[in-house]
């Protein structure tokens, strides 16, 4: 008998809630938690700042296309272009933004103030001891530093309709799908399970079907329904371990979603050329 999923999913559709944070117009942030990360989307405008004193890990700072932004970690700093990745070392940083718009951050659960911060922490107060811990993956190439991905210079290596982009760190993992122009197929779709790792699925732009099936156990009062949820953008899914999930992009708006792991996946970074900055961040063993 396949084990219960712990807990429900999060649905968070920041397009309807109130910010979780506020800095009157500049900056709007709403925080999403899953066991072992936490996710900040912020609405800002030009010149707003996003300050970290001292974060004990690496994090990520995803641009969207047209939001710019100067990025600081100690004494290093870039101008992160628009439709960007940025990997930033652990302690102080600060993101300044150029051209606004919508700006995410990336932490895992050593993010504490954060992940206490987040709408839904309630659902993670007993730990999810279901799940892997994360145990740092080895130190980057030339040691921790501010390294910035543009994604227009990614191609996919993926030969499936999905084309996905992944990058890591030694904490996180994220998808990056290229932008998808059409809906996907729906004779195509993936439903899957994951044994003892969460995921986020992160909507930027576009409309997304999610549908979500609970393992049924011995206990037949534990049953839940299956369900299906339609999120505009954007929007964050938090899909639990063991919850068998799959989704897809409806109508003829283009679709930007983002996959989130943490800690990263093995069975991704197990295929050669798959992990697009897999030189700068080795595998444990290598």
């Amino acid at each position: 008998m396949t084990a219960g999923a712990l807990r429900l999913a999060t649905h968070a559709k920041y397009y309807e809630a109130k910010p979780d944070i506020a800095d009157g117009d500049a900056v709007q942030s709403w925080i999403t938690r899953s066991g072992n990360m936490v996710v900040v989307i912020s609405n800002c405008m030009a010149g707003a700042v996003l300050e970290r004193a001292g974060n004990p890990d690496e994090s990520m700072v995803l641009l969207p296309p047209g939001v710019t932004a100067l990025i600081e970690a100690g004494n290093d700093g870039i101008e992160a272009a628009d439709d960007s990745l940025t990997i930033v070392p652990p302690g102080q940083s600060r993101v300044t933004v150029r051209q606004p718009g919508t700006v995410v951050r990336i932490f895992s659960n050593k993010a504490a103030d954060l992940a206490a911060r987040a709408a839904n922490s309630a659902v993670y107060a007993d730990g999810a001891s279901e799940l892997a811990p994360i145990v740092p993956w080895p130190d980057p190439v030339g040691g921790f530093r501010l390294r910035h991905y543009p994604l227009a210079d990614c191609a996919s290596p993926d030969p499936s309709p999905l084309k996905m982009r992944v990058f890591r760190s030694t904490n996180l993992m994220v998808n990056l799908f290229l932008p998808w122009p059409t809906p996907r197929d729906e004779t195509r779709l993936s439903p899957h399970s994951h044994d003892d790792f969460e995921q986020i699925s992160l909507a930027l732009a576009g409309t997304f079907g999610h549908h979500l099936r609970y393992p049924w156990t011995a206990d037949k009062t534990n049953w839940r329904d299956d369900e299906y949820v339609v999120f505009e953008s954007p929007s964050a899914l938090v899909i639990p371990a063991r919850v068998i999930h799959t989704s897809h992009n409806i109508g003829t708006a283009t679709a930007r979603l983002v996959d989130i792991f943490a800690p990263p996946r093995r069975d991704f970074s197990q295929k050669p050329g798959f992990v697009l900055n897999a030189a700068d961040y080795p595998m444990p063993g290598n």
